[in-house]
């Protein structure tokens, strides 16, 4: 199948245009897999959960979902994963807790690149495992969009643009593989998808090991999930919420003062930022009455920190991430 949007495809802006997509997709998966079993990595986010969901609907128990948990997801993740899907949509999960293999692979590893390749290909090892144990499996679900096509021509290679072993030999269904960032979200939606899981904020590959920089260590680590999950509370309050927007514990101490006493503490960077693309973005004005009250939940919260600070720089010249 050629890997170009047809021309006379309508964009799906509403709930209508999604409905007669899904029921189009639904039809093609069942001609398409039969009597045979579908293999998909849910990792939790958009696409992926999008995809999960279109193929329960079309092929129910014959879905496979692998969720592996690398501890580098932000609080809560996992636990929705299994709540949504095979608790609330019935789907057959199998998940895997493999944070502790991740975080030993990773000790002492700062060069952010060698983070990302190691993050990568314990995944895809952990993944291939899972999928060597199971049988008369034909299929391998993505949730290949259209940009990561797009992006994958001569610009970057993507995590769902190959990457698997060639001895795991799937035949792939990418049902949404034609489809947008904010077209999948209404598809979504359209599917019964919780809001919070299909506008889910934009969240790295690599996860908290691109925003714990330097050399990765389990308690700051747990620290930033915890600031993380302080800033992602209360941004969710206000009127007005940015298109992105985390926090970041860098690999140094600074000292602070606690119970009338010297002792050295981590800062926490928060981060948040507008974008229509994110080739550009715009700092985020993060009302003062929510800073404060941000910078006074983690500082008393959170163990391990010391000070607050937020990062109001745009891109260019900085990035959006800060690995």
């Amino acid at each position: 199948m050629s890997d170009v949007r047809p021309s006379s495809m309508k964009r799906i802006t509403n709930k209508k245009l999604a409905q007669a997509f899904i029921d189009e997709q639904v039809k093609a998966i069942r001609k398409e897999v039969g009597d045979e079993k579908v293999l998909l990595a849910l990792s939790g986010g958009v696409d992926s959960s999008v995809v999960a969901a279109l193929l329960i609907k079309a092929i129910g128990k014959k879905l496979i979902c692998v969720h592996v948990n690398h501890g580098l997801l932000r609080k809560g993740e996992s636990e929705q994963v299994i709540q949504v899907f095979k608790k609330e949509m019935g789907a057959t999960l199998i998940y895997r807790n493999k944070a502790a293999l991740f975080l030993n692979k990773l000790k002492g590893v700062s060069d952010p690149e060698k983070k990302r390749k190691i993050i990568g290909k314990i995944f895809i090892d952990v993944f291939a495992e899972e999928a060597k144990k199971l049988k008369d499996v034909r299929y391998l679900a993505q949730g290949t969009i259209y940009p990561d096509i797009l992006e994958s021509k001569g610009v970057k290679a993507h995590h769902n643009v190959g990457g698997l072993p060639k001895s795991l030999k799937f035949e792939l269904i990418e049902p949404v593989k034609f489809l947008y960032k904010d077209e999948v979200r209404v598809v979504g939606e359209a599917l019964g998808l919780p809001k919070s899981m299909v506008y889910r904020q934009p969240f790295p590959g690599p996860g908290l090991g691109v925003r714990c920089t330097g050399a990765i260590t389990k308690d700051r680590l747990e620290a930033l999930r915890e600031a993380d999950a302080i800033l992602r509370q209360e941004i969710e309050k206000l009127p007005e919420t940015p298109w992105q927007y985390f926090c970041v514990i860098p690999d140094l101490k600074s000292t602070g003062i606690k119970d009338g006493k010297r002792y050295m503490g981590w800062p926490v960077i928060l981060r948040a930022v507008n974008t229509k693309d994110a080739v550009t973005a715009k700092s985020f004005e993060i009302p003062y009455r929510a800073l404060y009250k941000i910078r006074d939940r983690i500082i008393r919260e959170v163990p391990g920190v010391n000070r607050v600070l937020w990062d109001y720089s745009d891109k260019p010249v900085s990035t959006i991430e800060w690995e």
